[in-house]
C-alpha cells in the first residue's frame, strides 16, 4: 500500500473526484460534498472495526468458536493446536491503522469544512 500518507489522499480525491463525475446527476458542492462523505463514511466504518480489533473485543468470541469447534468435531490434527493459534489482537497491522485513520480523519476534515462552506453561503 501507499507508504505516504500524502499521495494516499490526492488519491482518495481523485477516487471521489471520480465517484462525483460518475454518479451525480448535477454538478454542484453538495454532490461533491455527497460524494467525499461515501468514501470517507467507508473509511470511518474499517478505522472503527480495527479499533474494536485492536482492544481485543473479539478475542473471547474468537478463542470460545475455536473450542466449541475442536470439542464438537474432533480432529487429530496434533500439528495445528486451537489454543495456539492467534487471536484478533494479536494479529493487528498497527501501521495499517495508523495510514487508515489518518485518511478517515483527514476525509472528514475535509468534509466538514466543504460543509461549513456550503451552509455560509
Amino acid at each position: 500500500m501507499f507508504k505516504n500518507k500524502w499521495k494516499f489522499f490526492l488519491l482518495n480525491l481523485l477516487i471521489v473526484l471520480l465517484i462525483f463525475f460518475i454518479y451525480s446527476s448535477a454538478y454542484n458542492l453538495l454532490n461533491f460534498i455527497n460524494s467525499i462523505f461515501y468514501l470517507s463514511f467507508f473509511y470511518l466504518i474499517i478505522v472503527l472495526f480495527m479499533y474494536t480489533a485492536k482492544g481485543g473485543f473479539f478475542d473471547g468470541v474468537t478463542f470460545g468458536f475455536r473450542r466449541f469447534n475442536n470439542l464438537m468435531f474432533k480432529k487429530n490434527d496434533y500439528l495445528e493446536s486451537w489454543r495456539d493459534k492467534p487471536l484478533p489482537s494479536e494479529k493487528f497491522n498497527a501501521s495499517l491503522y495508523q495510514r487508515l485513520k489518518f485518511q478517515a480523519i483527514s476525509m472528514l476534515v475535509l468534509l466538514i469544512i466543504l460543509l461549513v462552506l456550503y451552509y455560509t453561503m
